[in-house]
């Protein structure tokens, strides 16, 4: 039992679908009661709108059982219309299987027309005008439906395995751009390693030897200590640096903290710098910590280069939303440029950029050079950013597109339902067709009335009238004089036109032993209580027996 339950109404029942389903509920079961409410079927409301609200109910798990079960009922009351509509969308939308369809959907037509016949024992409607009602109420309120529930279904399945296969991509793509960087970075680590770590262990080495020489004064030996630590501390961020190359989760070499020592190295070789901290302090991630922490260490280099001597201000101040690092050096030095790569400026820019910073480098109207660098404490995360690969991106456009075009469901959805509605154009045509010849077979004129004479035979009279419509003139029996008694009788419509107060135009052969034995021609007036005759055209009758 509790299987057949989640069968018929499957979950999750989350607080959007529960008021989904309750909303649309009310709204069918609130349709229908207005439609029961003008049907004269007979049948009871209260059971149909509660059918239909447990059908709607039931629609989602069993789409092709409610869809037949809507079907038949349409042919009967008309408060099932509101349910064929909601149970054509949800069939088309969970209806996957390809033979599934069309049989349910056929097989509900059939009960619709097979039911439609029985109701319409009581109100003679022709057959052919009743196929071709079923045919344009099915394909307008099941059919039509269907294919819009069909195309939201591919669609959706289609953006869900295009965004599943553009994810794949994605990490493919990054996987071997990462796999491609580690190796670049492994490889540039081993030269650092081979090249600068023996050159700097030669430095070092060479200044301590220096460092304990008799022969060196007191400053020269002072000299030589600041030179040999500053190769130790060189070799010390080289290896932190060659980690972190050879490793992501090595912490990034240098900081704000390390600020203090990179101010206390240069104030050791003999330059004055005033290292200022302003505004509170803040925690910083480890990237923006090391792009602060190079760029004092830039513009620090970049003084001692270029302006030997001159008086260097570091300032680290924190802002609302960013941190400031800025260097500002005097004029000074004799003129002659150190040797200079000219890249420095360049990685700090390019470093702040992944960073959603900006660097400032600007000369001074007194001479001086300013370097200056802007820091947001939070990064957008473009360091992990990898570069649009043109490989790649055709080949998620071979694996994408194609795929797009080929199992675009809005082509065929719209053929579909341009099929739909041209089905019911014929329909319709044919209908408006069929019904202007029952009116003219329902039809008798005026001239055609004067000369059909009483006593005539009832073979020369059927001969020259129109074989009729017992739909378009079956309410007129209720109108005119007593038909004679033992008498069957033929109703027509007339062509006198008339006032729609005045009633419809009739007249009336009635026939007994093979004899015309009665005609009249009269206006059907409806009175208050529906049976009182109408008045006579033509009050004057003759019997012949």
């Amino acid at each position: 039992m509790r299987t057949w339950v989640e069968r018929a109404v499957p979950g999750p029942w989350v607080w959007r679908l529960v008021v989904r389903e309750v909303l649309g509920g009310l709204v069918v079961c609130g349709l229908a009661a207005l439609l029961q409410a003008v049907d004269s079927g007979g049948w009871p409301s209260g059971l149909v709108v509660a059918a239909a609200g447990v059908l709607f109910l039931l629609r989602r798990g069993l789409p092709g059982t409610v869809l037949v079960l809507a079907s038949a009922g349409v042919g009967g009351p008309g408060g099932f219309l509101p349910l064929l509509v909601a149970a054509g969308y949800s069939a088309g939308r969970r209806i996957t299987r390809p033979w599934y369809a069309p049989a349910v959907f056929g097989l509900g037509f059939v009960l619709n027309f097979a039911v439609g016949v029985l109701q319409n024992r009581r109100d003679h409607f022709p057959v052919p005008a009743l196929l071709g009602i079923c045919v344009v109420g099915f394909l307008l309120l099941g059919v039509l439906p269907a294919l819009l529930g069909r195309y939201r279904a591919q669609r959706s399945a289609l953006l869900d395995s295009l965004r599943e296969r553009n994810e794949q991509l994605v990490r493919e793509r990054v996987m071997i751009a990462r796999q491609a960087r580690l190796r670049e970075r492994h490889r540039i680590a081993q030269d650092m390693h081979d090249s600068l770590g023996h050159q700097l262990a030669l430095i070092a080495v060479h200044t301590g030897a220096l460092e304990v020489d008799r022969t060196l004064g007191e400053r020269q030996r002072e000299a030589v200590g600041v030179l040999r630590q500053a190769a130790t501390g060189a070799m010390r961020e080289l290896r932190e640096v060659v980690g972190l190359l050879r490793d992501d989760s090595v912490p990034a070499a240098g900081g704000v903290d390390a600020i203090d020592r990179l101010a206390e190295s240069s104030q050791a070789a003999g330059t004055l710098v005033e290292l200022r901290h302003e505004g509170t302090s803040r925690e910083l991630a480890a990237a923006t910590g090391h792009a602060a922490y190079r760029i004092a260490q830039e513009g620090l280099t970049n003084a001692h280069k270029h302006a030997r001597g001159a008086q260097i201000v570091l300032t680290v101040r924190y802002e609302r939303d960013a941190v400031m690092v800025e260097v500002l050096n005097g004029p000074g030095g004799d003129g002659t440029a150190a040797v200079s790569g000219g890249q420095g400026l360049t990685g700090l820019r390019e470093r702040a950029r992944l960073l959603g910073g900006s660097i400032h480098a600007d000369r001074e109207s007194d001479g001086g050079f300013r370097l200056s660098g802007r820091l947001p404490y939070t990064s957008d995360g473009a360091l992990d950013a990898v570069p649009e690969d043109e490989e790649l991106r055709e080949l998620a456009g071979k694996l994408i597109g194609p795929e797009k075009r080929r199992r675009s469901p809005a082509m065929g959805c719209a053929l579909g339902a341009l099929a739909v509605l041209g089905a019911v154009g014929v329909v319709g045509a044919v209908g408006v067709l069929m019904f202007v010849g029952a009116m003219r077979d329902a039809t008798v004129s005026t001239s055609l009335y004067d000369s059909i004479e009483v006593g005539q035979s009832e073979g020369v009279v059927n001969a020259r009238l129109p074989i009729g419509s017992d739909f378009l003139t079956g309410d007129f029996k209720k109108y005119g004089p007593p038909a004679p008694d033992g008498a069957h009788c033929r109703w027509f419509a007339g062509d006198v036109e008339t006032a729609p107060s005045d009633g419809q135009d009739v007249v009336r052969f009635c026939f007994d032993n093979g004899l015309l034995v009665d005609k009249q021609h009269f206006r059907s007036l409806a009175q208050p209580d529906g049976a009182a005759p109408g008045r006579s055209v033509n009050p004057s009758a003759s019997a012949a027996r």
